[in-house]
């Protein structure tokens, strides 16, 4: 299949090195020529010099860009994507964005005779280079079933949540939840550093009961030895929280403990922690 894949950014990058490993043509624009490059040195494909030219004889588009309006310009820009493609392509939009965007593009590609996905990703940095992502998808029945296949080539679970836009809002739950997960944990392992608590004997007494989770499994080590240098950076959780919020204020929901995290996150951030990994919350703590 001859696939485009615009934005190789630490998420995007890997994704598109598994689909020119599984023997798709894949042509590459990044807005930064010199990653492209370096993608097509390590990689087998080409770079194009425009989202247009990427796109153009395409089968599937794949998007995996910063926000809203970045979306907006390598997909509907004067060089977008939409523009270039033939009838019958999909694209498939990997941004964590607005449901309205996604709505929007939609929108916009059905008028072309053109299939969109939003499907936002959840498994960070790590998730995407050991092609282990988990991916909520927006979008009909027949578009999924067509891009399912490709997308397995690095992911570990995909479920179409519904109609366009969906994909997003699914996106936001994940990160809410996040959102309280952490900052629990975090809570809870500065109340064992003052109680004067065994790290390692108090996660294996806690670790496979109630309150086990992904966050205590991967993150705990590094919490108590206050190491942040890795991860999903505190930058794009106060993005993606922000969404969240604006999403919630439109449609009537009362988010108390995401609107109180996201304040921690940004004492996290006047610390010089906008790049350390989420579970950097502990950092305020201890």
């Amino acid at each position: 299949m001859r696939i485009a894949f615009v934005g190789l950014g630490v998420m995007g990058y890997p994704m598109a090195g598994y689909l020119a490993k599984s023997d798709h043509d894949v042509v590459v624009y990044n807005r930064t020529a010199a990653k492209a490059d370096a993608w097509c040195a390590e990689f087998t494909g080409t770079s194009a010099d425009s989202p247009a030219g990427a796109a153009e004889s395409a089968d599937m588009v794949f998007v995996c860009v910063g926000n809203d309006d970045d979306v907006r310009e390598v997909v509907l820009g004067d060089h977008g994507v939409l523009g270039a493609m033939r009838d019958g392509a999909v694209v498939v939009d990997h941004t964590t964005a607005s449901a309205s965007i996604a709505r929007e593009i939609h929108a916009a590609a059905a008028s072309r005779d053109i299939g969109f996905l939003d499907a936002p990703l959840s498994g960070g940095q790590a998730g995407a280079e050991n092609g282990q992502l988990t991916i909520m998808v927006g979008g009909d029945e027949a578009t999924f079933a067509a891009a399912e296949p490709v997308m397995d080539c690095y992911a570990k679970a995909i479920t179409r949540i519904g109609p366009a836009g969906n994909g997003q809002l699914a996106k936001m739950v994940n990160q809410i939840c996040i959102a309280g997960v952490v900052q629990g944990l975090a809570e809870g392992l500065s109340f064992a550093k003052h109680a004067g608590l065994d790290p390692d004997l108090l996660m294996e007494a806690i670790s496979k009961g109630a309150a086990q989770s992904w966050q205590m499994e991967n993150r705990w080590q590094t919490m108590v030895q206050d190491e942040f240098d890795f991860g999903f950076a505190v930058d794009w959780m106060r993005k993606d929280l922000k969404i969240a919020l604006e999403e919630a204020e439109r449609n009537g929901t009362t988010l108390q403990m995401t609107e109180l995290v996201d304040k921690f996150y940004a004492e996290v951030q006047a610390m010089g922690g906008s790049r350390w990994d989420t579970s950097s919350l502990i950092a305020r703590l201890l």
